[in-house]
């Protein structure tokens, strides 16, 4: 279980961006299931996770290397990064993330793949600016600047992770029901049956006090 001395796994970021409760029941109760698209993301980095690092072009990359931050205290594991020359010697890394599917309407993946970013840059004293999200489905990569929103997002969710995970509480389901249909979770979770007490429990609460009324 995450803690405060432990560092936030970067996948854990992702999950929160995507469902806070999601990142929980993973990293703290421990519960995980396959879908499709969790099964095509474990094909994808069974490649990645070779490790060992080539050169091509001019073109430096290394395979399933570990980083951290020690400012937010997250860690992990990026599939590639390329160091690309910049001159006078030096090497400007860009992060590569493989993923399943297709790209998403949210930023979930945009997080996990800025936290690789800001731990290359704590680690090597050097800016990232941008790396890549590269999706089975459209065998493409889709490039992603790490802007100010993007960066302050990322930082935030790791910030919020981390008073989840000191809590060890699993926050309730936020009912988006878009996200809650493709979730590998969602047998476990169990949205609904979670969220109608605690709708039941306000809706009780709310009616006695209406019933007291303002002189009670």
């Amino acid at each position: 279980m995450p803690d405060g001395g432990e560092p936030i796994p970067l996948s854990a970021l992702q999950h929160a961006v995507y469902c806070m409760r999601q990142a929980a029941l993973i990293h703290l109760e421990r519960v995980w299931a396959e879908n499709r698209f969790t099964a095509e993301g474990q094909v994808l980095h069974a490649v990645a996770d070779k490790g060992g690092g080539r050169k091509a072009r001019g073109l430096r990359r290394v395979m399933a290397l570990p980083v951290a931050c020690v400012r937010l205290n997250i860690a992990g594991v990026v599939d590639m990064v390329e160091f690309h020359p910049a001159g006078n010697g030096t090497e400007v890394a860009y992060p590569v993330e493989y993923k399943g599917g297709k790209p998403k309407l949210h930023r979930a993946d945009e997080v996990q793949l800025c936290a690789q970013a800001l731990c290359l840059e704590e680690m090597t004293g050097t800016a990232v600016p941008e790396g890549a999200l590269f999706y089975a489905e459209t065998r493409r990569r889709v490039a992603v600047p790490f802007d100010h929103g993007l960066r302050n997002l990322t930082e935030t969710t790791a910030a919020e992770l981390a008073v989840v995970f000191s809590s060890g509480a699993t926050p309730p389901p936020t009912h988006k029901r878009e996200r809650c249909r493709a979730c590998s979770l969602r047998e476990l979770c169990r949205p609904e049956a979670v969220t109608k007490p605690v709708l039941a429990w306000r809706s009780r609460m709310v009616s006695c006090l209406l019933a007291e009324g303002p002189g009670a």
